[in-house]
């Protein structure tokens, strides 16, 4: 089983990963547990990325919020 990464990698830096690990997948050449844990890797990455947009989309709204005497305060993302 493959180890979680230890520290999160940029968002490009993922994608990257994942469209190799998809490019693996799709040969078709990997014995079954590979492709297994291929694929686990691609969950993890996907799940990361997919968390990083949604901090990112956040951000977003916040800087473009309606009132603009609202105070901007430090985005601090979910654990």
């Amino acid at each position: 089983m493959p180890k979680k990464p230890a520290s999160t990698k940029s968002f490009e830096q993922s994608l990257s990963e994942l469209e190799a690990i998809v490019q693996r997948l799709e040969s078709g050449q990997l014995p079954l547990e590979d492709a297994l844990n291929e694929f686990e890797k691609g969950v993890i990455l996907a799940r990361q990325g997919q968390q990083q947009l949604q901090q990112a989309e956040q951000r977003v709204q916040i800087l473009l919020a309606q009132d603009e005497h609202a105070e901007l305060s430090t985005f601090a993302p979910e654990k």
